[in-house]
């Protein structure tokens, strides 16, 4: 088993070992990418259990600590692009906590450290957490001479250039401060500047940003100083470096000076005593997070006195005295501003909720899926309430938001003290939004329920379905035809110019040839351009040939992802095959049917969508037009010409024993078989398991050739 998959208390010494050392390659890993490329690949949360599950393992095995460990390190080494600077004083990270608990047991770690009574008599400050990037500038004589980012604690990157082009770092500060002062602080990009540059950039065809932090970190770290200025930087200053004489005794009248120097502080620092204060400041912080123009991940607290910082100091790298309390990485609060609907290509009618922009797990967030009516209403597909009270969401609400990966952001719930008194229940529309058709919610024939998602019934008279069926078509996992992007889809489908005009698949590919003879030419409209048209063109042709799964996936089947896609292309090979079994297959008869339903992965619900699609004439003509322009490659095999399994197809029944169901299904595949979920014609071993039952009595009754899991072991070990 994996060392990761093994709870800490589990481990054995040797496993341990093993796991840290796994540990501290990843971590740095995720260090590299955040701290010195700014493209972390994994959320705060995910990066956060990693660092976790590294102190509980050293706690169990301290002899083991490595000095490689992630708890011996801050950030990443600085990038060779800058030169680099030493800091007078490490910059130190600080420890996470994430809940009321580990609040509640910081406090009193502070107090038992210091011998004294949890009397409430230490006084702590309490401010957002800047999800920027971490900068010490350096004043000597009231003059900025250096400015450097964090790096790795000890050495970061020199850029003095571009920290003189944000405005609000002042470059002289007034008579009277120390000689030698390091400010520290966080320099970040306002949500409103960073949509501001995403609307510039798409304006300009170009690939816009993912968030603020990234953007904002990747602006300071322009060779260009006059790229730095344009970005609209800003600055938090709440820390020191190195200083020549303390003008202040504590953490809270430190930053207020800061202030006076010239320095943006944050208005929403507080200086408290119970921990019940802060806990409220830190719910208070979170409900105003919405409404903030710069992005917060959590909570820092800190103990006010500098005497006590000094008395409590530091461990490996982080203080005693200082620890930030992280919001659910991938939840924020936000308000509902409208709800639109969208028209997919299959007709489905989904709820989009428009919200005021709140960053959610590293990425900004402005629209949220309600996914149906009853997902508004707060009903589950049975009917079942899904939130507290049966919530229904209303325009004006202030909303919990989740994202989770890349699933598309949801909203979770309401918070219903601060819905606003002219809220009404939304009503769902029984229309179509776009093309007026009646718009229904379908019953299941089997089970007599209504479908959860509402439809329009409009088919290829609907606008909307056939540019979101264009739309998908050109996607990245599609055909990815760079410069076909939403808005040229939606112009060349809107162009009353038969030259212009792309209203299927087959026009895309036809629009070059069209374009030849057009007096309407397509360079001298506005938003084009020779130079864009002629790139246009090169992505288009550079896919007239292209992976047969890709191809599947763009027909835009209803229920055939890319998953099911890559199923079916390495089932069939060719599309050409495919498309043979597909128009001879009847639902839940003949053999070309029972081969589909077999393969593992494609259900009964996902053959019939198939199977109906090309019994479809339209559908049919679209793509045997489609095929006189592009050619679907065979789909590749495995390359694993000497496994007695190679091009086989296997089924696995019974209970496993010596692997899991998805081991030996991944074994097998790797081996170059083909794995089915039940046994036809086709299928040309099945391993069982005990309590093998119907598929293994099929496979007697069809002459399969049957074997156990040590039989199936020793034949792929050859």
């Amino acid at each position: 088993m994996p060392t990761e998959s093994v709870a800490v208390e589990d481990l054995t010494i040797d496993d341990a070992a093993t796991e840290l050392a796994r540990l501290a390659k990843e971590v740095a890993h995720h260090d590299t990418l955040y701290h010195g490329k700014d493209q972390p690949e994994i959320s705060d949360a995910d990066y956060d259990a990693l660092k976790r599950r590294n102190d509980a393992i050293e706690a169990r095995f301290p002899e083991l600590i490595r000095e490689d460990s992630p708890s011996r390190r801050v950030g990443a080494a600085p990038s060779v692009t800058f030169a680099p600077v030493v800091h007078a004083r490490p910059m130190l990270s600080l420890d996470n906590t994430f809940s009321q608990e580990d609040v509640q047991d910081f406090v009193a770690s502070v107090y038992r450290f210091l011998g004294r009574l949890p009397d409430q008599s230490i006084a702590f400050t309490a401010e957002p957490k800047i999800d920027g990037l971490s900068m010490s500038i350096r004043y000597e004589n009231g003059r900025l001479v250096t400015a450097a980012t964090r790096g790795d604690g000890t050495m970061g990157e020199n850029v003095t250039a571009n920290i003189r082009t944000i405005k609000e770092i002042p470059t002289e500060l007034p008579k009277g401060v120390p000689a030698v002062v390091e400010v520290r602080g966080e320099v970040y990009m306002a949500k409103s500047d960073f949509m501001a540059l995403n609307k510039q950039m798409e304006a300009e065809g170009k690939q816009t940003y993912v968030n603020p932090r990234n953007t904002a970190a990747g602006s300071l770290r322009q060779l260009d100083a006059k790229v730095t200025a344009s970005r609209k930087l800003k600055f938090f200053a709440y820390a020191w470096g190195e200083i020549s004489d303390m003008p202040a005794e504590t953490q809270f009248d430190m930053v207020q000076l800061f202030r006076d120097w010239g320095f943006p502080v944050n208005p929403l620092m507080k200086r408290l005593n119970s921990v019940a204060d802060i806990l409220a400041h830190y719910d208070d912080i979170g409900l105003k997070r919405p409404d903030l123009d710069y992005d917060i991940d959590g909570v820092v607290y800190k103990v006010d006195s500098l005497e006590l910082q000094q008395r409590l100091g530091f461990r490996s790298r982080s203080p005693r005295w200082a620890t930030a309390h992280k919001f659910p990485a991938e939840q924020a609060f936000t308000t509902v501003e409208k709800i639109e609907i969208q028209v997919g290509r299959t007709g489905a009618l989904t709820p989009v909720a428009r919200l005021t922009p709140v960053t959610v797990g590293g990425v900004v967030v402005t629209n949220a899926t309600l996914h149906n009516e009853d997902y508004i209403k707060g009903l589950g597909n049975s009917g079942e309430p899904i939130r507290d009270e049966e919530h229904d969401i209303r325009i004006g609400d202030t909303v919990i938001v989740q994202r989770a990966g890349d699933v598309i952001p949801q909203v979770l719930d309401v918070i219903m003290e601060k819905r606003p008194a002219d809220a009404v229940p939304y009503e769902f529309p029984k229309r179509c939004p776009v093309c007026g058709s009646h718009a229904v919610r379908e019953r299941n024939e089997k089970t007599g329920k209504l479908d959860s998602v509402t439809r329009c019934t409009g088919g290829f008279v609907c606008r909307a379905q056939a540019t979101e069926h264009l739309k998908h078509f050109v996607s990245r996992n599609a055909f990815d035809i760079e410069g076909l992007g939403s808005k040229q889809i939606d112009f060349f489908f809107e162009s009353e110019e038969e030259a212009l005009r792309i209203r299927t698949a087959p026009d895309i590919f036809t629009l070059e040839r069209r374009q030849q003879n057009s007096l309407t030419k397509l360079e001298n409209i506005e938003g084009f351009g020779k130079v864009s048209v002629g790139k246009l063109y090169a992505a288009i042709n550079e896919r007239r040939s292209i992976a047969l799964h890709r191809f599947i996936y763009a027909l835009g089947i209803r229920h055939v992802g890319e998953t099911t896609a890559k199923l079916l292309a390495r089932s069939y090979g060719t599309y050409e095959a495919f498309a043979a079994a597909m128009k001879g297959a009847a639902p839940l008869s003949g053999d070309a049917w029972n081969d589909l339903n077999a393969i593992e992965g494609i259900g009964e619900i996902v053959a019939r969508a198939i199977v109906e699609f090309y019994k479809e004439p339209r559908n049919v003509e679209v793509i045997s037009a489609l095929l006189s322009e592009v050619t679907p490659q065979d789909a590749e095999q495995p390359v694993t010409s000497d496994s007695p399994v190679s091009g086989k197809t296997v089924v696995f029944t019974g209970s496993l024993e010596k692997f899991t169901r998805d081991e030996a299904k991944a074994k097998a595949e790797s081996l170059g078989a083909k794995v089915a979920g039940s046994v036809s014609k086709k299928t040309d071993i099945v391993v069982a398991g005990p309590g093998a039952g119907s598929k293994l009595d099929k496979a007697r009754e069809l002459g399969v050739q049957t074997m156990d899991e040590d039989e199936w072991l020793a034949l792929i070990r050859g």
